[in-house]
This record gives structure tokens, sequence and C-alpha cells, in this order.
């Protein structure tokens, strides 16, 4: 608490920004069934909406609006109820290790037992909570979503351990079949429920299976009770095996049949700049970064953005894709080799290269992200604090040396996380801080251009004005940012009523015709078109048609950009066919998505066109899943159900 406190005085940040503050749905100004509904659907970070994050959005905003403090809050105390079930499961997982009758714990008894193993466990979980690379998981709002849904795994986590310790607990033989089918049911469902609301906050709860899968071979070895009520190395349980049949084989390949298909086309790569073959490439490097960032961190390493991560084109393009190829190759052999001599280093090693499987593989995601290593981290100090806090002649090392270092590196931790969550604490000294551990950073030295920016108010005599122009312009210059820079340059000084450049335009509309628009590129120009709009910014309506174009030229437009030229064109250029154009494209594109047919609606009832305004509305009406839709379906009957002003009047939003 103490070292994070400093941290919740801060603002919001990168992705909290169309997660919730610009994202109406989760700011509710009533509770009801139809806005609990919208609130829960509102997420545009993924098709999957993750209802329970976005709820707890909504339920913040009811508490104290768009203040971020209760917001950071509240993720401090769902990390540290994480660190009370790390804290759980360590020691669970510890005891189960030192009481088996197997070679591995006779290796350990010399060592490990002289250490408490409560002692043990609250150092790995105190260690857990203060890493700096879990930091993004706490300050960072939006990433709610990533510690809500490891919540919901660890208490999984929990409830398999301990229903596999039933299982293999019973002590008569009368008993021994109804203790089994108990434990069993325990553990079933403990994989199937918090999966399932886990999953509600974020995908990455399905990785729960896996790591139950990996704890039953490394710890329990799917043994089950002989009839001397002992754990028989010999005989393997056929209800857990097919447990793990059920839940985690067979959707797996499932998963993969769906998947497979989108990642092996082409056009699904286009807004990226790399390959499915280069990510994986890519990918090596970025997990055994993971690795030394969790253990070894420094400021420099840990900077946010990583947008200026290179991408590798071979093997030794760079050199180091080969290095971390055998590294991860070695990780597994050590995980095979260390089962039975060191059983906790090799679980911790298998749950850390098990949480990458996700996020560090075949996905079109963005190739690094701090958080993503919120529970892998875990597998991290698994492996290392147990190890190190082993004392006594069995050990490795001379206990003080070992607990010497375990000391310095919680010390490193701790003070890490404090600096940063003090620099955390203002937006201004954040941009900064992030600026300058991440110099060829895109995102960060345009993050620091728009804090200028904020801090400027938009007057031209404030020293903020000037302060701007370097970072955006440096990141306008390098050549892996997207339009971002370009955009926040021209929308300041046309707020400000200065000049444009012309090579500020000319290289935003060369890098929207080099490659396929991004999500930051849309924003760039749906911030540009709204300034537009409202008559803010007085924009040459030449450059903003040439850059819409050569946006929507690439294949397969996205409903979103579809939408934002409808818009500029209808409310700017007053041309309402091309605008009706455009939204039918984005209706076509995202047939699920019912704020395009809002507006389809709205552009047919303006034009007079009253029965396929009615056909739109009706279509509309199937997607009012539990009222959500009711408030916006009745406005627009009522428009239908009045005459229409003239169309040249009409400002469709």
């Amino acid at each position: 608490m103490i070292v994070y406190w400093p941290g919740l005085q801060g603002y919001w940040l990168f992705d909290d920004n169309p997660n919730i503050v610009d994202n109406p749905g989760v700011q509710p100004h009533e509770v009801s069934v139809p806005v609990l509904v919208r609130a829960a659907l509102s997420s545009p970070a993924s098709d999957f909406k993750r209802p329970l994050a976005s709820l707890s959005f909504a339920a913040n905003y009811l508490a104290g609006g768009l203040d971020p403090f209760g917001w950071k809050l509240i993720n401090l105390i769902i990390h540290l109820l994480n660190g009370v079930l790390v804290f759980l499961l360590t020691r669970r997982l510890l005891t189960i290790v030192r009481t088996a009758p197997s070679a591995a714990n006779k290796h350990t008894r010399g060592g490990l037992e002289a250490s408490p193993v409560s002692i043990v466990a609250a150092l790995t979980a105190a260690g857990w909570m203060l890493l700096p690379i879990n930091l993004t998981g706490v300050l960072y709002v939006v990433q709610r979503e990533e510690s809500m849904a490891n919540l919901f795994v660890l208490l999984g986590l929990i409830g398999y351990v301990a229903g596999r310790q039933w299982m293999l607990a019973s002590t008569t033989t009368t008993d021994e079949s109804k203790s089994e089918w108990g434990g069993f049911w325990i553990c079933t469902t403990s994989l199937i429920i918090p999966t399932a609301i886990g999953m509600l906050a974020k995908e990455t709860a399905v990785m729960l299976p896996l790591y139950a899968f990996l704890i039953e071979w490394i710890v329990f070895g799917f043994r089950r009770q002989d009839q001397t009520h002992t754990a028989s190395d010999g005989a393997q349980n056929g209800y857990i095996i097919s447990l793990f049949i059920v839940l985690l084989i067979i959707p797996m390949i499932a998963g993969l049949a769906w998947q497979i298909p989108h990642v092996l086309n082409p056009a699904n790569w286009a807004a990226r700049d790399f390959t499915l073959g280069q990510r994986l490439l890519s990918e090596a490097r970025v997990v055994c970064d993971y690795l030394v960032w969790t253990v070894l961190p420094t400021p420099h390493a840990l900077s946010f953005y990583h947008d200026d991560f290179r991408i590798s084109t071979g093997l030794l393009s760079p050199w180091t894709t080969l290095a971390s190829l055998f590294v991860l190759a070695a990780l597994v052999v050590l995980v095979f080799w260390l089962r039975q001599r060191r059983p906790m280093v090799a679980l911790g090693i298998a749950l850390f290269l098990g949480c990458q499987l996700l996020t560090g593989t075949i996905l079109q995601l963005e190739l690094v992200y701090e958080h993503r290593n919120y529970f892998a981290s875990f597998g991290v100090l698994l492996a290392v604090v147990p190890w190190l806090a082993e004392t006594g002649s069995g050990s490795a090392t001379p206990s003080y040396l070992s607990r010497t270092v375990l000391a310095g590196l919680m010390l490193w931790w701790t003070g890490l996380t404090a600096l940063t969550a003090y620099a955390w604490s203002d937006p201004l000294r954040l941009a900064q801080e992030l600026a300058e551990r991440a110099p060829d950073s895109p995102r960060a030295q345009y993050e620091l251009g728009r804090t200028y920016i904020i801090y400027s108010h938009y007057d031209s005599a404030s020293p903020y004005t000037k302060l701007a122009y370097a970072p955006l312009e440096r990141a306008a210059n390098l050549p892996e940012s997207s339009i971002l820079p370009q955009q926040a340059l021209i929308f300041m000084n046309s707020r400000m009523g200065l000049p444009l450049k012309a090579q500020w335009w000319d290289s935003m509309i060369a890098k929207l015709k080099a490659r396929k628009s991004g999500v930051q590129d849309e924003s760039s120009l749906a911030a540009l078109a709204e300034c537009a709009r409202d008559g803010s910014c007085p924009l040459p309506t030449d450059r903003m048609v040439q850059a819409f174009e050569v946006a929507l030229s690439h294949p397969a437009p996205s409903a979103r950009l579809q939408a934002t030229y409808s818009s500029y064109a209808w409310n700017v250029l007053d041309n309402h066919t091309l605008g009706l154009h455009m939204i039918e494209g984005a209706v076509n594109s995202s047939p699920s998505e019912p704020s395009y047919r809002v507006t389809l609606v709205r552009m047919l009832a303006a034009n007079g066109d009253d029965a396929k305004a009615r056909t739109a509305l009706e279509q509309l009406q199937t997607m009012n899943l539990g009222g959500r839709l009711d408030a916006t379906i009745q406005s627009l009957q009522a428009l239908l159900d009045k005459p229409a002003p003239p169309a040249s009047s009409d400002t469709l939003r």
C-alpha cells in the first residue's frame, strides 16, 4: 500500500481513454437492467466485450465519476487480494512437495524444510506484489481486466490443488471412493466456474486449465491412492486424465481450428508491421526479455511503451533471435530435467512459459506489453524465491549467500516499483519519465508532446506550447510511428489559429498510403474529423479528403474508419450521398455493432427515405439485448413518426 499509494494520485493513460474516459457505455447515470447491459457490452477492446470488467468500471463511475483515484484504488485492492491468493497457493504447493514420498522430497529434506513453509510462501507473495513488471496491472486502470481475470485463475488453482489433496487423503477403504469422487468434483468445478467467470473479465482466464495441468503433471504426477492409502506412482488417475481431455485438449483443438484460418490469412496481418513468421521469431526475444525484466528489471527496460522493439526478420536478424530460441529450448529441457529434482523450479518455469502461449505466439496482437506477465511473473518467483530461501547442508549455495541475494532482489524490486509509482503520480512527470526511458518510442514521445498540449490549454503564449513541438516532431519522424504525432501537431496549431505545415499533411498521408490504418491511425482521423465538425479546427477539406481516401484505399477498411468518414462527409462536406454510402459500408463491415445502425437510421430519415429507415430500425430492434437500446429505439421511432426537417440542416454525430 505504501509503495503504490503515490501512484493512485495519477491520471488516465493510453488505452484508459478509449476504454473508459471516451466510452459513455461505462459512464451510467442510473442503475437499470438496460443500462447495465449496455455497460457490460461496451468494451471496444475485444469481441468478447469483457462484461465483468466493464461492469466494474461502471460501478466505479457511479461511485466517484471519472476521478482516477478511486479506480486505481480498486485496482490496488484487487492486486492485494491476488497477493493473498498467491500466498495460499504457494503454501499449498510447498507443503505438497515437502511431504510427497518421492525423490524430489528426499532431495529437499536437508534444505527446503529448514525454512518454514509460510515464510517462504509469504516471501514469494510479497515479491510478486512488489515486482516492477506488475505495476501496470495496478496503476494502468484498464488493466484491471488482467488482474481481475487472474483473481479467478488463482482461486481456481487453489481449488484444484485442494481437490487433489482431498483425493489423495482418504484414510479408510470404505471412505476412499467417496473421498476420491468428492475431491474430483472440487477439481472439476474449480476449473470450470473460475474459468468461465474469469473470461468475463479478460480472455486470459482461459489458461486456467493449462496451469492446472502443469501443476498436476509436475506436483501430483496424475497419481491416485492405492489400497494401502499411499500415493502410488504406478497407478494413474483416469478421472483426472479424462478431466483434462475434456477441459483442456478438446477446447484447445477447437480453439486452434477456429483461429488457424484467420492466422494464415495474410490480409489479417495487413494492419501490423510484421508477418506471422516475424511475430513468432520476435516473440522468442520478447519472452526472454520478460524473464530478465521480471527478475532483474531496469527503468529503461520497463518503459511501458515498447513500440520501438526491433522486429526479427530472420534467425540472425538480429542475432539474439537465435540465441533466444536456444534459451527457450533450454528452459523446456530444464522443466523435464528438474521435474523430479526441483519440482518447484520446474513448475515455475513451466507456468511462465505456459502463460506466454496465448499472447506470445500466433494471435495478431502487438508484440510487447508488460501486463501480460501478471501471472507469468508468479511462475518466475515460484522458481526463484523458494530456491533462494532454502537453508541447510542440502542447499546448493550457502544460506547466507542465497538469502543475501533474495534480500537484494526484494529491495531492488521495492525501490524500482516505488520510484515508478511516484512518477505515475503526476501526468507530466510520468510523460517525461517514460519519454526518457524510451527515447526511440514514437508513443512515448507523442504522449510527452500531447501532455504538453494539455498543460498549454491551447494558449499559444503558454511555455508548454513551445515544448510540445520537439517530441511530437521527433515522434512523427520515426518510421515506426502511426499518424498520432502529425495529428497532434495539426490539431494543436489549428485550435490555436497557427499555420499548418505542409510537411505534416504530406507525412501523415504518406503513412496512411504505405500501410493499412491501425487503431491509432483511425483514432487520429476521428479526432481531426470531430474537431472540424465542431468548428474548433478550420482544417483544409482537400487534405482531409485525401487522407481519408488513401486510408480507405486498402482492402477491407474497418467499420470504424468508414463511419468516421461518413460523419465527416455528412457534417463537414455536406455530401449526404457519400455519408450514407460510407455508413452503409460500416454496417456491412460490422453488422453486430448497433451504433452504426443508429446512424444509418438517422441519415435515412433525414434524407426522407422512410421505408429504408424503418427497415434499418427493425434490424436494430433485433439487437436490443436486455433492453439496452430501449431509449435509443424510442427516440428513433419518434423521429420517424414526425416529419423530418430539411436534410441540409441536420447534423448527425
